[in-house]
């Protein structure tokens, strides 16, 4: 792909099934991004592409099989907070997709801890849930405290069904599950 030739941050393979590549969203081109979103559109059964288009300065996990795109995650940096402690430096993971073809091979898996490797400087990961479960067996936890999202001006709530779930970093300073959560207002889907 043009938009990554000797750009990745990384290249791993694991049991010779996956390699991974990490990769700034600066260094895909148009070309190179069209196959990341319709394997998500494969995979989540809807058109992605709008969405794609608000992650900007976002970091893509890419799991290629036999050389062709099985797997992807990415995380954008956000800002949540909770209650009225200092904003936390949080690493919000999106698009966690792997292509049907692929699936039950543990590709979501690898994907998910090599994310985990990558943002430990981030003060705290979190993401909204597709499957609790499936989070949950990585480490991940799910917020209970009620969610909210910030304007300049205000604290609007989330809709009761809304759910976040958090994974605990190195910098992730001493966390009430049970507090209000917020993050900032942002383009698109606001968790």
């Amino acid at each position: 792909m043009n938009g990554y030739l000797g750009k990745e941050t990384a290249i791993e393979r694991m049991n010779n099934q996956l390699t991974i590549q990490v990769v700034q969203s600066a260094f895909l081109s148009d070309e190179d991004r069209k196959p990341i979103i319709a394997l998500c559109n494969r995979a989540c059964e809807e058109d992605l592409e709008p969405l794609f288009n608000t992650f900007v300065g976002a970091t893509h996990v890419l799991g290629y099989h036999n050389g062709l795109l099985a797997s992807h995650a990415l995380w954008v940096t956000r800002d949540l907070q909770v209650g009225n402690s200092p904003l936390l430096r949080t690493a919000y993971i999106e698009a966690l997709a792997t292509d049907p073809a692929y699936r039950g091979r543990g590709f979501a898996t690898a994907i998910m801890k090599r994310v985990a490797d990558e943002i430990q400087d981030y003060e705290l990961a979190a993401l909204s849930p597709s499957s609790v479960a499936f989070y949950e067996r990585l480490g991940w936890e799910l917020w209970h405290g009620p969610l909210f999202i910030r304007t300049q001006t205000d604290l609007l709530p989330s809709p009761d069904q809304e759910q976040v779930m958090i994974l605990r970093l190195p910098k992730t300073p001493p966390l009430d599950l049970n507090a209000p959560l917020s993050a900032e207002w942002r383009e698109g889907e606001l968790w």
